[in-house]
């Protein structure tokens, strides 16, 4: 379980007496005046992280690959082309968006589809399982285990 905590004086909060800018209105400030006056604050984690373990492993998967000289090859050729498909994607969105009615027509269409995914894949424990192994498989084909 996380768990934090800070402490901090109320002059973080508040606009100072005198400006920083000067402006032509004057708004009234109110004063702190009194004793020392501090703001608590207070946040815990709830749950297990149960989440970490399959990320430890996905970084140890990526180390072993990184230290094998051809899984390197295949690694840097992944992210060259994920490079080249973002700015080829990119041009391509820029020449879409210059024709009449298709970003409206696009727009509904995603909009559908993302309501469409979160039914299919998000919404339900079942569901988001699933596509936590979809997504498992897909990795593990790429990186050819």
């Amino acid at each position: 379980m996380a768990f934090a905590s800070a402490v901090t004086p109320p002059s973080l909060f508040l606009v100072p007496s005198k400006p920083i800018v000067t402006n032509p209105r004057k708004f009234p400030v109110p004063a702190v005046t009194g004793g020392r006056r501090c703001l608590s604050v207070v946040v815990k984690a709830i749950g297990d992280s149960s989440d970490t373990s399959s990320d430890a492993s996905i970084v140890k998967d990526v180390q072993n690959a990184w230290s094998n000289y051809e899984d390197r090859i295949a690694f840097v050729g992944l992210g060259f082309a994920a490079i080249v498909a973002v700015w080829a994607s990119g041009h391509l969105i820029e020449a879409v968006d210059k024709l009449p009615l298709f970003p409206s027509v696009f727009e509904f269409i995603g909009i559908l589809f993302s309501w469409w995914f979160i039914y299919r894949y998000l919404l339900f424990k079942p569901d988001r399982e699933e596509l936590s192994k979809i997504i498992k498989n897909a990795i593990s084909t790429v990186l050819g285990k």
